[in-house]
């Protein structure tokens, strides 16, 4: 009976976070041809000037994130987890194929990065709840005393759509010249990934739906769940600021890295990839191992940890990659920085499912996330772009890594009663 309930248990977490697969797939393929997709779709005389627009419209759709948040929300804790999971993938495959399949400017002129942002808009909104639902799912079907570990799962399912999408990238090179790629070659892994997405609508739609939400006796409407958001703003605010740290670590790490490496750092694109797919892999590695660990003594103590650790170390570690760039160097420090990461992101995803009202689950945890997204994670790679460009200074992204951890470290103090009644509520491990 063990046997046949893990088995249940771990085909349930690949159902629930094959959507989280799919549009961490498509937004890192973003990250790793905003080159080509800048080259496209805003074309400009200054190659620095157009890769900076692609990046603001890659950040747009973060601006829809916070209003996804509140609707689509409110909407799962209403109706349910499964069926808000299965609406959210049908947005965001709609947005993943307007990108996939548009022409270019060349072919039809400003229409076509309207049409770009159109589907960058479409994945933000639906993405403000993806996270959050998924995450809410995960915690509610963890046994007592193993929600950490579960939960984590969820990031991990992250990393496991990057070192797909590096993997495919790195084939791509192996097999297509610079100049095909730049044409039509970068479309075909979003190609792929849109192929993906019948079949995860599929899965999407054999969830169960999870116990807890069914065995309350009455959920709020819509209207009630939207209107806890005024209540619980404090809640929600310091939620973003615990957000604010991991959500600008991993888009550095992640997304920004190939750019990094080949426009910044002048590296060959092939190293980039490289030590994208490493970071991927070690962040795989981490999170489970950490959201285990935040299971046996706590999430605060964590949190508290390795948001100090990210306070001071990026900007130093960058700096000694910058001062001589080697390939060498960059996988040391990105795996650094990817420590940090996952060691934050693996006790902080599930502590905040745990400080969320139950009612206001969902809405609450999209809401603090996606706010954190849209002003600081969704613009790293806008904002380390800015940033070099003003300062001159290549290790500059670090600065914005360690002020997103600054507003972290304030959070978990801040938090410090809330996270100490979420423990003494919380059921304790089996024996």
């Amino acid at each position: 009976m063990k046997s046949a309930s893990r088995a249940g248990s771990i085909y349930s977490v690949i159902m629930v976070v094959s959507g989280n697969f799919i549009e961490m797939f498509d937004f890192f393929l973003f990250g790793l041809y905003a080159y080509h997709i800048a080259a496209t779709f805003f074309p400009a005389k200054d190659e620095l000037a157009s890769l900076l627009s692609a990046f603001v419209a890659f950040g747009a759709g973060f601006l829809m994130r916070p209003l996804g948040a509140i609707v689509l929300g409110a909407y799962v804790d209403a109706v349910g987890r499964r069926k808000g999971l299965v609406v959210t993938l049908g947005l965001m495959a709609s947005g993943t194929l307007l990108i996939a399949l548009v022409p270019g400017y060349a072919q039809i002129g400003l229409l076509a990065p309207v049409l770009v942002v159109i589907g960058r808009l479409l994945q933000g909104f639906s993405a403000g709840v993806e996270l959050g639902g998924v995450s809410v799912y995960l915690s509610e079907i963890a046994a007592p005393g193993r929600k950490g570990f579960m939960v984590s799962w969820q990031s991990a399912s992250q990393q496991v759509a990057i070192i797909a999408a590096a993997g495919l990238g790195f084939a791509l090179n192996r097999v297509l010249s610079s100049h095909d790629i730049a044409a039509w070659g970068w479309r075909i892994p979003f190609a792929l990934g849109c192929g993906l997405i019948p079949f995860l609508l599929v899965i999407r739609s054999s969830l169960q739906e999870t116990p807890e939400f069914l065995a309350r006796a009455r959920h709020p409407t819509f209207m009630e769940a939207v209107a806890s958001i005024r209540e619980n703003w404090r809640l929600v605010l310091g939620g973003a600021m615990l957000v604010a740290m991991t959500t600008v670590s991993f888009y550095l790490i992640t997304v920004y890295t190939p750019t990094y490496g080949k426009s910044v750092l002048k590296l060959g694109e092939m190293d980039s990839l490289i030590v994208t797919v490493c970071v991927g892999l070690s962040n795989f590695l981490w999170l489970p191992v950490i959201g285990a660990l935040s299971d046996a003594i706590g999430r605060r103590p964590i949190l508290l940890f390795y948001s100090c650790l990210a306070v001071v170390t990026p900007y130093p570690a960058l700096t000694v990659l910058a001062h001589a760039p080697s390939f060498s160097k960059m996988l040391v420090v990105e795996l650094w920085l990817s420590f940090v990461y996952a060691g934050y992101n693996g006790a902080l995803v599930v502590a905040l499912t745990e400080i969320m009202p139950k009612d206001f689950r969902t809405t609450g945890f999209s809401l603090a996330y996606s706010l954190a997204t849209a002003i600081f994670g969704g613009f790293t790679a806008a904002v380390s772009t800015w940033l070099i460009q003003a300062t001159h200074d290549k290790a500059a992204p670090g600065l914005w890594m360690s002020s997103a951890a600054v507003c972290a470290v304030v959070a978990v103090l801040m938090l410090s009663k809330t996270f100490k009644a979420a423990q003494a509520s919380a059921e304790p491990r089996p024996a």
